[in-house]
């Protein structure tokens, strides 16, 4: 029976060994572990800080247990030990030290507390973020920007957001920039920080916020100055002339622009598009095409998903806002010719 039992023992150690190997693989693109900027480089300092201070804690508190099994230990013909009641020492000890660790986290957590309060110094960019079921708006006062989910940002240049909420509290959090901030309607919270590194940082809405709420991520695209400053030229230039379309994009024009019953189930009554109409409830489309995902990071921006998402949006994002109004294939594809030419 032992025998034959040695095998299955190992070989379900060797499962155990290999599948927690593969789980410490990568990659990880909403890690926290590898910061990108001020803001993460500070909690990362701390979590070391503290896992260090913890790890000694750890093997001291193992070594005194593991020397105690060892030191008195039952032996054959012993007595058994004499009652011992009380040891002021020992009750001092085991008081002080815990308070004296608890010191020791809560320094430096106190200072990363102030050091990651959403200050920022003069000149830095601001940026609202409006969180909504399920996106993400963004507004940039100084260039008069409006966009959706894909947050640019320039590296080097600090950055602070100011966070609120359309409807639900939602929660800002792009792992390898910072920590979670909470969005929450009619207060404003604020989130500042400076990239170092050039590139695209996942991110996430980490407080539950409905239906989607696994459905609502987000990106923070850190670019050179000068990339960002294409990137600003781009979002300012106005949207792509109406004697510029071809015939089926100007048809998809036409649709964005029709009126439907109910005028609730219209591209025009929810969506802005500078110069053509100016609704509030949806994400600003004037520059679409530009982005490099729709339905907050969940697809690709190309023209099967746009004609995906036109076509039953609840079907990928359960719960959405945008409902769907019955467009014929002719008009999926007018419109998103026009969607296209959007940059």
């Amino acid at each position: 029976m032992h025998f034959h039992r040695v095998p299955l023992v190992a070989a379900i150690g060797s499962i155990s060994l290999v599948l927690f190997l593969v789980a410490c693989g990568g990659p990880f693109p909403q890690s926290a572990l590898h910061p990108t900027s001020d803001f993460g480089y500070a909690l990362d300092d701390l979590f070391r800080t503290i896992f260090w201070l913890a790890l000694g804690v750890f093997v001291v508190v193992e070594s005194l247990l593991v020397y105690v099994i060892v030191r008195y230990r039952a032996r054959p013909g012993q007595p058994p030990p004499p009652r011992v009641h009380g040891n002021t020492l020992l009750e001092a000890a085991w008081t002080l030290a815990p308070a004296v660790i608890l010191m020791f986290v809560a320094v430096p957590t106190i200072q990363t507390v102030f050091r990651t309060d959403g200050s920022a110094p003069e000149g830095a960019l601001e940026i609202d973020v409006i969180g909504h079921q399920w996106w993400w708006e963004y507004r940039y006062p100084e260039y008069g920007i409006v966009t959706a989910n894909e947050l640019h940002v320039p590296r080097g240049r600090p950055v602070v957001l100011k966070l609120t909420s359309a409807d639900v509290i939602h929660s800002f959090w792009a792992p390898r920039i910072g920590g979670k901030r909470d969005a929450i309607q009619r207060r404003q919270n604020r989130l500042a920080f400076t990239a170092d590194s050039v590139g695209v940082f996942m991110g996430q809405c980490a407080e539950f916020c409905g239906e989607s709420h696994a459905r609502m991520g987000l990106r923070v695209l850190v670019q050179d100055s000068s990339d960002f400053a294409a990137w600003v030229a781009a979002q300012t230039a106005p949207p792509v002339p109406e004697d510029s379309l071809t015939e089926l994009e100007r048809r998809g024009l036409e649709e964005f622009r029709e009126i439907r019953d109910p005028a609730s189930n219209s591209c025009i009554a929810c969506h802005a598009v500078q110069g053509i109409s100016a609704g509030v409830l949806g994400p600003n489309l004037t520059h679409v095409a530009s982005r490099g995902t729709i339905a907050a990071g969940m697809l690709p921006n190309d023209s099967a998903n746009l004609a995906r998402w036109l076509r039953d949006p609840k079907a990928i994002k359960p719960g959405s806002k945008m409902p769907a109004i019955g467009l014929s294939t002719d008009e999926i594809e007018a419109l998103v010719a026009y969607l296209r030419r959007l940059r």
